[in-house]
């Protein structure tokens, strides 16, 4: 880990990618490194479910470890599949985390509170498979017709009242095997299942690799992914249950957490321009019951992605306690030309919080980025990026 101690708006070159960056940075806060593992799956297993653009739980943990105390709250304002709620609560801390979209909560809230592998088995056992019902017929794109009959029962069966504590967490891993790119998922063979193409996308795909959808067991597949994630025998601390607190909301809007009530905020905003949330979870909304109109696009400009951030970097510092820390990451985009730290800097300053230290890890691609083509360094994402904050 190097030091990089000059300070001032400087110039300097990135070796890694080969341009020139122009960093108006304070340059005494930058630490370069490794500050948590680059392996696939080094953490809890619960934390194992698709969703866009997450980051990995060992940097949550790396932060939660370093500026938290068990039985102090955590809280991320867009915390998508719930990856720093669910690792404070493994760490016996207060999970506490909003996003919005709507799938957010679906995924992250029966995590910290799991049933049994035998109450699932048991579940699934006694629900009713048999039933007809009506199915979309554009949805036979990814879906063999017997497969999409019993899709269709469950999504009826969770709509139809409030999903207990078990048919809740059915309903969350059904949510993250709808599609995907081998038999483990529910579909015929798409891209990876953090994100849906269109129908007519799939029906193209299908002819031109000659796809048919196969059958698949539902029940199985739920089952066989619900025993994958509860392999690892820790779980959250259940005296802690009542006081998580989870919600669905803007990370620019007031929320219900209390003024001065949170320890510390690990957090990502959405990527710039990148990511497409209410595209990729179209199929996840439709099955969860949500309109995904509700779902934010993603942000287009540079300007109303920093307006978003800086409203968001006054809610967090409402509800930070005196003394209190933030971690906000950010990756890199458009090969590194927009440093999205630095707008970080200036919106966590604006809002009265004072700058700490930036993280810059850099990290091997992952298997998921290895499947796009690209080459290590060459695009995509190599390093997070964290802005560490305090409040005085």
């Amino acid at each position: 880990m190097s030091h990089l101690g000059r300070t001032g708006a400087e110039c300097w070159r990135s070796e890694r990618h080969g341009f020139k960056l122009v960093s108006f940075m304070r340059r005494d806060l930058v630490i370069n490194g490794e500050f948590w593992p680059a392996g696939q799956r080094c953490g809890h297993s619960l934390h194992e479910i698709s969703y866009r653009a997450c980051f990995k739980p060992e940097l949550a943990g790396y932060f939660i470890n370093r500026f938290s105390n068990p039985g102090e709250a955590v809280h991320d304002p867009f915390m998508g599949r719930g990856t720093t709620p669910l690792e404070a609560a493994l760490r016996g801390r207060i999970a506490c985390g909003s996003d919005a979209n709507p799938l957010g909560r679906m995924l992250a809230a029966p995590r910290l509170d799991p049933p049994s592998a035998e109450e699932i088995a048991d579940w699934l056992k006694l629900f009713d498979w048999q039933k007809n019902i009506d199915t979309p017929a554009e949805l036979l794109a990814f879906f063999h017709p017997e497969t999409l009959r019993q899709i269709c029962l469950l999504r009826a069966a969770f709509s139809e009242c409030m999903p207990d504590r078990t048919a809740a967490w059915i309903r969350m891993v059904a949510l993250t095997r709808l599609t995907g790119h081998s038999p483990g998922f529910f579909s015929v063979r798409t891209l990876p299942p953090n994100q849906a193409i269109s129908a007519a996308a799939q029906l193209a795909l299908n002819a031109r690799h000659r796809l048919i959808p196969p059958p698949r067991d539902v029940a199985a597949i739920i089952l066989k992914k619900s025993r994958s994630l509860l392999r690892h025998a820790a779980r959250p601390d259940r005296s802690l249950l009542q006081c998580h607190r989870l919600w669905s909301g803007r990370a620019e809007s007031r929320g219900p957490l209390q003024d001065n009530s949170i320890a510390l905020v690990v957090t990502s905003p959405p990527f710039l321009d990148v990511v497409d949330y209410r595209r990729d979870n179209w199929l996840r909304c439709w099955f969860a019951g949500i309109d995904s109109e509700i779902v934010p696009r993603s942000t287009r400009s540079l300007e109303e992605w920093k307006a978003m951030l800086a409203g968001a970097m006054v809610e967090i510092k409402r509800v930070l306690r005196p003394c209190g820390h933030a971690a906000v990451e950010v990756g890199e985009i458009r090969r590194g030309k927009i440093l999205l730290e630095e707008h970080v800097l200036a919106c966590g300053q604006a809002a009265g919080l004072e700058p700490l230290q930036i993280f810059i890890h850099s990290h091997p691609f992952t298997k998921t980025s290895r499947c796009w083509g690209i080459e290590n360094n060459k695009g995509g994402t190599n390093t997070h990026r964290v802005v560490v904050f305090r409040k005085s």
